[in-house]
């Protein structure tokens, strides 16, 4: 998916300050596009509702973070993004994936997006 494609079908947008959302897991992320802002601290709650192996864990490489998720358990993931970008996160094996859309915020509060 392309920057303008994420401008022109977001799938959560998150507002500015500190966030929650809820990931769903079986078969891929749902939503698989998360939005935050740089600066800003993140709270990403999956929730694991299946069993296959390849979900068992997330991974949010530029973060240096991977953590397990166990089936039917709703596990946080705690980030703050300090720069615009898209940033990637996936399964162990690279088969589901997911991005993590940071933009910057302009000098009237509104968001903008940055390159990556």
């Amino acid at each position: 998916m392309t920057l303008l494609e994420l401008i022109r079908h977001p799938r959560r947008i998150v507002t500015r300050g500190p966030a929650q959302v809820a990931v769903r897991v079986r078969g891929g992320y749902h939503p698989d596009v998360i939005y935050a802002t740089a600066g800003d601290p993140i709270r990403i709650i999956f929730r694991r509702e299946e069993t296959a192996f390849c979900s068992a864990s997330v991974v949010f490489p530029d973060f240096g973070k991977s953590v397990t998720l166990p089936p039917h358990v709703d596990v946080t993931v705690e980030l703050i993004p300090e720069t615009p970008g898209i940033y990637p996160f996936t399964c162990q094996a690279g088969i589901l994936t997911g991005r993590l859309v940071v933009l910057g915020a302009s000098h009237n509060g509104t968001k903008k997006f940055a390159s990556p």
